[in-house]
């Protein structure tokens, strides 16, 4: 669920984000990212840790996120009851970059968390060890979701989005994602625009015969799998076919659409 991130990240930027990020992080202001899944807001947040030499804490959301998880507990040790920080309270403590992976997933109690380190006042209170936390000049919060998967029951309050700086993300354009192919997997570059060219034919799919489309993320994929010996059809029915679908009508017809490039 918690992941601290120490890796030396490449990331091609689409368009001011870069910039936009620095001026937030230097106005102390939080950060919500918007796109679809495997399109690089991931990899961006860790690319603009390492910018900013600040540690990046990672909270992937689920289901059962709650506030304590986030903030911290109580527990019992060998010399009885002691407190114990969870991930936001070390970020906001050292001044870490905290990160919230798919914040909608998480239970409606923790968005109200964030409220009160997501304006002016960027303090969080511990309303079990009755602390009022005053956040690190360097913590900076960042949370991200995808649009597509909102619905009436998951989605974030306006209450909630209007206290963050917001950047849209979506996948690269063709010729930049021929580029993060090759830097990523080492692939060629005519394998690798073939292999884009068929992901954007995906794409064209999703509301028709596909929930989801095939991601930057799994394009990568393909060409690591490519790259390491795997024909290049099996990789793409492996990584671009299979999961995106589970209904054999649908499989066949990608593997068609694969056979058309290669």
């Amino acid at each position: 669920m918690i992941k601290s991130i120490n890796t030396t990240a490449r990331y091609l930027p689409q368009g001011n984000e870069v910039d936009l990020f620095h001026h937030a992080a230097a106005s102390q202001l939080p950060v919500l990212l918007k796109g679809p899944t495997g399109c690089g807001k991931t990899r961006f947040v860790q690319y603009m840790a390492e910018q900013l030499n600040r540690p990046l804490i990672t909270i992937a959301c689920h289901d059962d996120l709650t506030a304590s998880d986030l903030v911290g507990r109580h527990l019992i040790g060998a010399e009885g009851t002691y407190w114990q920080d969870g991930p936001l309270t070390r970020a906001v403590r050292e001044g870490a970059i905290c990160y919230l992976d798919e914040v909608v997933e998480a239970r409606k109690d923790t968005t109200v968390v964030l409220h009160p380190l997501s304006d002016h006042r960027r303090e969080l209170p511990i309303d079990r060890t009755g602390e009022l936390l005053k956040a690190h000049h360097d913590f900076m919060l960042v949370i991200s979701y995808n649009p597509g998967y909102q619905n009436l029951m998951k989605g974030l309050k306006p209450s909630t989005r209007q206290r963050f700086v917001g950047l849209s993300f979506d996948y690269p354009t063709p010729e930049r994602e021929v580029v993060i192919l090759c830097q990523e997997a080492g692939i060629d570059k005519q394998t690798a625009t073939q292999l884009v060219a068929l992901g954007n034919d995906l794409r064209r799919l999703k509301d028709q015969d596909l929930e989801e489309v095939a991601s930057t993320r799994l394009l990568i994929y393909t060409a690591l799998m490519i790259c390491s010996g795997c024909s290049v059809r099996e990789a793409c029915r492996a990584c671009l076919a299979e999961p995106l679908s589970d209904d054999s009508e649908t499989l066949a017809a990608i593997d068609r659409l694969i056979s058309c490039y290669f």
